[in-house]
């Protein structure tokens, strides 16, 4: 009888393992590359990555046609991946995650609020509001190292450091986008900007009447992606914009399938190899998060990575970092105010009863993930390559992110530690 009871389960399959699993393995991968970048840029190689970086590349598609060195190629266009990937991330979260209702998403939204405003003031003031610009650098989170910080020296005991840390990720990229958006794009040239709105509306047209073809939405695409880059709006949004406007409806339509059939088909990726999977457990865009995912974890931000943390350092080098208040500012606003700013705000929800954090969680287990946020990174790299033109200040503030992220890691495992030891 118990063997027959069994055939009629459902199993749920969940992405949000699946994802964090993932991302925490892609973590060394992206530090690797960061590590090379920066060794072969202070190495006998050190010109011909330069160089390399620095070539202009000549694109024509049709009547379209523009050109790009290859560090811009990598950052504004095949960085579009990436965050074409955080809006299929902020999508699902904000419909079947984390972040679904109100209940679950106030404690990581006002903790990433906190994390977001307390390191934009510090800047500020070390600053004395000079350099504006660079306010928002240390605003940003890097999900995959903050992720694989937690997976791998984590209290795995709790289950709610994870998704209070994902939610908390996710909400810090809709900051950093918004920033990307409304800071950091150039004038906006009216016609493109109608013809780029035109585009987003045959998307959601297309969406409405079940166009379901990926080839059309890769095109329409690359015309948004094109449309916003002649616009003055970072091109990258349309990435965002696309993984919004994904669906949330179940890509598989199966009422139930025999539990024996699931023995194997423990993550996502597995049950979509298969097709082994019940109705619902995955929507079009997990399915899209499972096949775009590697593409960004193990190839698009790796090689942002290297592309960007290969910055010259000589003797004079940090004792400049240790002279600017730029890179000071963005070494405390990180190191400092992300953990301050989170632990504040989260336990003013606490406090306040606005929301809800388990007994069990301790305020060094808090602190790890605070100080995990502080690996700014990718985002912030790529924020600061925006905000500042000048190349002397630009290399300074990456150096600052590169060592701010540094020691946050290593005070993250230290709380992480010292909760084990107290558990």
């Amino acid at each position: 009888m118990k063997q027959k009871s069994r055939k009629n389960q459902v199993t749920k399959i969940s992405p949000f393992a699946d994802f964090f699993q993932r991302e925490s393995t892609s973590s060394l991968l992206i530090l690797l590359a960061a590590i090379l970048g920066l060794v072969i840029a202070n190495s006998a190689l050190s010109d011909a990555y330069f160089e390399i970086l620095k070539t202009e590349v000549f694109i024509k598609i049709g009547l379209f046609q523009f050109n790009m060195d290859i560090q811009h190629l990598i950052n504004d266009a095949l960085m579009t991946i990436f965050f074409f990937l955080v809006g299929l991330e902020i999508n699902r979260e904000l419909n079947t995650g984390h972040l679904a209702g109100f209940k679950k998403a106030i404690v990581p939204f006002l903790a990433a609020l906190g994390g977001m405003l307390v390191p934009a003031l510090i800047y500020l003031f070390v600053t004395d509001f000079k350099d504006l610009r660079g306010w928002a650098v240390p605003v940003a989170t890097d999900i995959a190292l903050a992720v694989g910080v937690l997976s791998y020296f984590g209290a795995k005991k709790s289950g709610f450091l994870r998704p209070f840390l994902l939610g908390l990720a996710v909400i810090d990229d809709i900051g950093a986008i918004l920033i990307i958006a409304l800071v950091f794009s150039k004038g906006i040239t009216i016609p493109w900007l109608i013809i780029s709105s035109l585009l987003v509306l045959v998307v959601v047209w297309f969406k409405k009447i079940n166009i379901n073809t990926t080839f059309v939405y890769v095109i329409l695409g690359i015309l948004l992606w094109y449309g916003l880059y002649e616009t003055g709006i970072h091109p990258t949004i349309a990435g965002v914009i696309l993984g919004l406007l994904a669906p949330v409806t179940p890509i598989i339509e199966k009422k139930y399938i025999d539990i024996d059939e699931l023995k194997n088909v423990s993550t996502v990726e597995n049950a979509i190899k298969t097709k082994k999977i019940a109705k619902n457990s995955v929507s079009v865009v997990e399915w899209l998060e499972h096949v775009i995912h590697p593409w960004s974890a193990f190839l698009v931000v790796p090689l942002f990575a290297f592309a960007n943390s290969g910055i010259k350092i000589d003797s004079k080098t940090f004792e400049l970092m240790l002279q600017s208040n730029v890179a000071l500012g963005i070494i405390l606003g990180l190191v400092v105010g992300k953990p301050i700013g989170i632990l504040l705000l989260t336990y003013f929800t606490k406090f306040s009863k606005i929301g809800q954090i388990p007994k069990d969680v301790k305020w060094h287990q808090l602190l790890g993930v605070g100080n995990a946020a502080g690996i700014g990174f990718t985002v912030a790299i790529f924020i600061a390559k925006l905000a500042f033109k000048d190349q002397e200040i630009q290399d300074l503030a990456i150096l600052s992110v590169l060592v701010a992220s540094v020691i946050s890691a290593l005070i993250a495992v230290a709380a992480f530690k010292l909760s084990d030891k107290k558990s």
